[in-house]
């Protein structure tokens, strides 16, 4: 049979106080950051997509753009074809005013984006324009793509 050694005495007692440990009083941020970054890569490749997908063919202009706001924009849209759509809803013409006075009742600001196709007549943009402030919009920002064309001649 095989024998062991007990130890007894201050030996034991020197022994057994090394091998028990502090609680560690430190935050381990390792899981922390590589749940950030996991984050910052997710809403990276999905910001592109959050913009409003109707395809509409704007006409280039040399304004600048508006400032941001804390509100997310409300976006009305005229296709090539005159279809109205608020945000990604389809809308009839007679149904603009209703829908964008019960939007106004529930928004902080007035202000709405108008992106109009560049083959839509003028006539109809103002005819939109005329519903949106009947509708309590009053601060209307027209949507154009950049790089275009200017009046003096210049290039941008």
């Amino acid at each position: 049979m095989a024998g062991g050694v007990i130890e007894s005495g201050v030996r034991a007692k020197r022994r057994a106080r090394r091998t028990r440990s502090k609680p560690m009083a430190e935050i381990n941020v390792t899981p922390f950051v590589d749940v950030m970054l996991v984050l910052l890569i997710i809403f990276m490749v999905a910001a592109p997509l959050l913009t409003v997908g109707v395809p509409v063919e704007l006409p280039k202009t040399a304004a600048t753009p508006l400032p941001s706001e804390d509100e997310e924009p409300l976006t009305l849209a005229i296709t090539a074809e005159g279809v109205l759509v608020l945000q990604k809803t389809e809308i009839a013409r007679d149904q603009l005013i209703p829908r964008m006075r019960a939007i106004a009742v529930e928004r902080k600001n007035d202000k709405v984006f108008l992106r109009a196709d560049g083959a839509v007549p003028y006539a109809l943009v103002m005819q939109v324009m005329g519903a949106l402030n009947a509708g309590g919009f009053r601060n209307i920002g027209l949507v154009t793509d950049s790089g275009g064309p200017r009046l003096d001649g210049q290039e941008n």
